[in-house]
């Protein structure tokens, strides 16, 4: 009877995320350097070789001592999420779009996107701006892929008063038109 093949353990770099074999390939490598002189030397020999040991312990110092001050400091920096590749993950803008379709030459359609960041549920809002409005509201995806709702009719006359009315957690400031394809503050 064969034998069943085992799981290959991969070393993943501390700094970008990505197998260490990998790291070369990736967007940090000259902060991934010190790591892997430390932890995998034997996958780039090149870097061994290049760095002296006492620049290695000087580096893997430095690199430690910064890891126990960045967990014990309580700053208030901003907190980016790292994919793995070393990709960035941006936090959702805190902003309101509205914004003016028109269909058919007369027909138009607002869309309203970006209320479900201040913690509005989507399909009560629909339900409130249809009632509002004595018009039909619903919530659809997007071409982000992100639900945001469209109401039939020109409403942006009066969308920023009610939705500051309704939903007080929302500052006038963070709501925007799109018009002609720039962004305008409402207020």
């Amino acid at each position: 009877m064969a034998e069943k093949p085992q799981p290959v353990e991969v070393l993943y770099c501390g700094i970008c995320g990505l197998p260490a074999e990998y790291c070369e390939f990736g967007s940090e490598f000259e902060k991934c350097k010190p790591w892997l002189i430390q932890n995998a030397p034997d996958l780039y020999p090149d870097l061994v070789k290049d760095s002296n040991a006492k620049e290695a312990d000087k580096v893997s110092d430095q690199l430690q001592s910064t890891s126990i001050s960045e967990g014990s400091s309580t700053s208030k920096k901003e907190e980016v999420k790292r994919l793995p590749g070393g990709k960035i993950k941006k936090k959702d803008k805190q902003e309101i779009i509205i914004e003016k379709v028109t269909r058919n030459r007369r027909k138009s359609i607002t869309t309203i996107k970006g209320l479900e960041i201040f913690g509005v549920k989507l399909s009560d809002a629909s339900k409130k701006l249809g009632k509002k409005f004595a018009t039909g509201a619903s919530v659809v995806k997007g071409p982000t892929e992100k639900e945001q709702i469209d109401v039939q009719g020109d409403i942006s006359y009066d969308i920023v008063d009610f939705i500051t009315e309704t939903w007080p957690d929302v500052p006038e400031s963070a709501i925007f038109f799109i018009e002609d394809g720039k962004k305008v503050p409402a207020a």
